[in-house]
């Protein structure tokens, strides 16, 4: 009697990252500016993370949201460039199964998180310039500390699944990645099975957290912009609206390079695959970089804490 076909015994023990393919030869010039943006990525969000923890002024809603994404950059970009350099450095190519499973969950498990935390930061601009009076009461440091519990929460449960859907799958021998790190569609690629329960898993958990979350920014900010509009000072607007540039940069940075990577890995077939890894790389590491330089722009409160503590640093080795 023929047994059943035991779907662990297939999978394989490791998965080797080839990288960015047709580039292999670039993978050391590749190398350079990604290990550049992930070292301004630590030292920004890190400064960031410091000088609002130090500063009893600024331990106010905005600033403790943009604490929280300042952590989610921080462990989004450590989950993946190492392991990125690594593989275009040729130093380890290998992931075990397990190890790539782990790498996948908290890829989207942080991204899901980061998402959420943008929404809130839009809930906090749209109390702060269409309710102002209400804004003590209703953004407290409890309630701000349940939207993080919650984030947190959403994103377990919609991405613990994602963990077992490439454990169900035969890979039937086929373990080298066109790839820098694990990701969901990638992974399932390489199995000998049909797919189409993955593909339209991605395609739901996408919609249900950040797809969702880009509506409710949307209305948000279309709500703040239609009560603008009755603001009886002109020279309000200008003001307000300057307070929610950042998080519309942001925003932009965030939501546009992961839709595009998102839709063209599991739609897009005729796009190159190292434009697709390519920008996969680069929705990870941009954006951490990116984010505490524009709010430390165009934030005129951490602006000056940084400098004060830059200054105060500088004396502090001097003496």
């Amino acid at each position: 009697m023929m047994s059943a076909p035991n779907h662990s015994s297939s999978h394989p023990a490791v998965f080797i990252l080839v990288g960015i393919p047709g580039m292999e030869k670039s993978h050391v010039w590749i190398s350079i500016p990604f290990c550049l943006m992930y070292t301004v990525a630590l030292l920004g969000n890190s400064v960031l993370l410091v000088t609002i923890a130090k500063d009893q002024s600024l331990h106010e809603p905005m600033y403790i949201l943009l604490c929280m994404l300042a952590v989610c950059d921080l462990l989004l970009s450590t989950a993946t460039v190492p392991k990125t350099l690594s593989v275009l450095w040729s130093v380890s190519t290998k992931i075990s199964f397990s190890g790539c499973l782990a790498q996948m969950f908290s890829v989207y498990f942080i991204f899901v998180a980061e998402s959420a935390i943008l929404l809130a930061m839009a809930f906090d601009r749209y109390i702060a310039i269409c309710d102002p009076l209400r804004y003590s009461a209703t953004l407290t440091r409890s309630a701000i500390a349940k939207v993080g519990a919650v984030a947190l929460i959403r994103s377990f449960c919609i991405m613990f699944p994602a963990i077992f859907l490439p454990k169900r799958l035969p890979y039937c021998g086929h373990n080298v990645m066109p790839h820098t790190y694990c990701e969901h569609i990638g992974v399932a690629r390489l199995a000998c099975a049909d797919i189409t329960v993955n593909i339209w898993y991605g395609v739901t958990a996408g919609f249900l957290s950040a797809g969702l979350d880009a509506i409710s920014i949307a209305v948000s900010y279309a709500l703040i912009l239609r009560s603008l509009r009755g603001l009886p000072s002109l020279r309000a607007s200008p003001k307000a609206l300057h307070t929610c540039g950042s998080h519309l940069c942001v925003i932009a940075m965030f939501y546009i390079p992961a839709f595009f990577s998102f839709l063209a890995h599991r739609f897009g077939q005729r796009v190159p695959r190292h434009v697709l890894i390519s920008l996969a790389n680069l929705y990870v590491v941009v954006p951490p970089m990116l984010n505490p330089i524009v709010y430390g722009v165009r934030t005129r409160q951490i602006r000056e804490r940084v400098a004060r503590l830059l200054l105060l640093g500088g004396s502090g080795i001097r003496t």
